[in-house]
Parts: C-alpha cells; sequence; structure tokens
C-alpha cells in the first residue's frame, strides 16, 4: 500500500512539473488539454484491456465478474465519441514530449480510424465473451491485442 502510494504521488509530482512547464511555453493549451484527454483515455483501455490479457494468459486467476466487467467497461470506453481528443496539431511534433502520437495519424493515408473502429468491434465481442469463461475470453482477446498493436505500431513514438 505504501508503494501504491508513493508512486502515485510521484506521478502527480511529477505530471504537474511537467504540465507546469509545458504550460509556460508556446504551446496551444486546448491541444494540450487534448492530449492529456486521449491519455487517460488510452490508460483506462490499458487498465481494463490489461486485466483481460492478464487472465487469458493465466497471470491473474480468471474470473467471471471482474472479466466482464473489465470487458464492459472497455466496449464503454470504444464507444466514446473520441473527436476531440485528436485535433491536427496535438502530435509528438508540436506538443514534444507531451505526447507520444505521431503526426502520421492525421495524414489523408491514415488507418487509424479503422483501427479504433476494429477495437471497438473486438471490444463489443469481447463483452459478449469474457463473463462465459476462460476459453470464451482467449478466443476474443487476439483482435483486441491486434487493434492496439497496429495503431500504436504505426502511430506511437516508441519509448526509446
Amino acid at each position: 500500500m505504501k508503494f501504491g502510494f508513493t508512486l502515485f504521488a510521484g506521478v502527480m509530482v511529477a505530471g504537474a512539473i511537467g504540465t507546469t512547464a509545458i504550460s509556460d511555453s508556446h504551446v496551444d493549451k486546448a491541444l494540450l488539454a487534448a492530449a492529456n484527454a486521449r491519455q487517460a483515455q488510452m490508460q483506462l483501455y490499458n487498465f481494463n484491456a490489461g486485466l483481460l490479457f492478464q487472465m487469458a494468459k493465466g497471470d491473474v486467476e480468471y474470473d467471471a465478474d471482474a472479466a466482464q466487467g473489465a470487458a464492459s467497461n472497455l466496449a464503454a470506453q470504444a464507444r466514446m465519441n473520441q473527436s476531440r481528443y485528436w485535433p491536427q496539431g496535438s502530435d509528438n511534433g508540436a506538443l514534444g514530449d507531451a505526447t507520444r502520437a505521431l503526426p502520421a495519424i492525421w495524414t489523408s493515408e491514415s488507418k487509424a480510424g479503422e483501427y479504433g473502429k476494429a477495437l471497438a468491434d473486438a471490444a463489443s465481442a469481447m463483452d459478449g465473451a469474457a463473463g462465459q469463461g476462460l476459453d470464451a475470453l482467449r478466443g476474443a482477446i487476439g483482435p483486441i491485442g491486434k487493434a492496439c498493436t497496429s495503431c500504436h505500431e504505426d502511430y506511437r513514438k516508441p519509448f526509446n
């Protein structure tokens, strides 16, 4: 518990310092707010999908209620209108280290919308499967991973 609080406090302090440093620069605050909202959405995706992936791999014991809750949350998130999270100019070229989103997301050749639809479809399928047993969960997890991975490989700057 102490480690969790320390980690939380550290993240909050780092976020406050980073936001202050960025807000004092020339960065458009509306674009920064959109990037922050987008990152929060991604953290929620990760939180809910992460539990499902852990159960599918056997790292966490399967619990039908927890799996169904995570799947329902994931499906609801994927159905949200996220258009305001993605304004042009909210990429890492414009906002620097405040985001890892690559400018390629906003090109006419971008497949980000297709990947988003694939995630929404996969999350909907998972919502119907997650509480039906571990085999059903495992059968529905692949398309979620594929949608996430495809978009991240194409449109997110690597950590290194």
